[in-house]
């Protein structure tokens, strides 16, 4: 890769929110950090907090002004032990508060949007291959009606469909920093390399809007 700021990799990991004072990506992208994602690629990383509103502020800031190759959300999944690749967003019913005890007007992300929007990695095959590599990885196409399918639906939304989110497990040997982070960089470096050979293939539609 080369040093256009194209090749900006963002990481978003969100804010305390109800029972978790400290929020286990927050943690997870902190060590990330530290250790970044090798030569040649430039990395960073930001909260979003846990505010419908906001979270759609700081998006939409994101894409207009970092401009990054790739934006990959972490988020956090109660009740799972392994990393969950999500594929698909959906633009309606979002009828949980947020830490404000806000919904978002209409219970929608973007007024006129489409029903939901898919990723332009495809997560099914970046699964497979990571599952190769011996990481417990799961596929899905349904993140839920909460913030974090509400900030996946804004970041393709806003980043013509270049984001990702990954939900990380709370509890277990694999919620453990020292543990996750080593899959979260493999992870994001096989979608790196997926996104690049998209990139450099004949232009054609592969992912559904609606």
């Amino acid at each position: 890769m080369g040093d256009s700021k194209q090749d900006l990799v963002l990481v978003t990991e969100f804010g305390p929110f109800r029972q978790c004072l400290v929020n286990p990506s927050w943690e997870a992208a902190k060590g990330w950090k530290i250790t970044g994602l090798g030569e040649g690629i430039e990395a960073q990383t930001a909260e979003i907090p846990v505010s419908y509103a906001k979270a759609q502020q700081i998006l939409a800031e994101i894409w207009q002004n970092m401009k990054p190759k790739v934006a990959v959300h972490l988020g956090i999944a109660p009740g799972t032990k392994c990393i969950i690749l999500e594929q698909t967003a959906k633009n309606h019913d979002y009828k949980d508060r947020d830490v404000c005890g806000f919904c978002p007007a209409g219970n929608f992300c973007i007024e006129g949007g489409a029903e939901q929007l898919d990723s332009i990695i495809s997560m099914r095959s970046l699964a497979k291959h990571l599952k190769g590599q011996g990481i417990y990885i799961i596929y899905s196409r349904d993140a839920g009606r909460y913030l974090c399918d509400f900030v996946y639906y804004c970041s393709l939304y806003y980043g013509q469909r270049r984001a990702a989110l990954i939900h990380v497990p709370v509890s277990g040997s694999l919620a453990h920093p020292d543990r996750l982070v080593p899959q979260l960089q493999a992870i994001i470096l096989a979608l790196l390399q997926q996104l690049d050979k998209h990139s450099s293939s004949p232009t054609k539609s592969t992912c559904s809007a609606g």
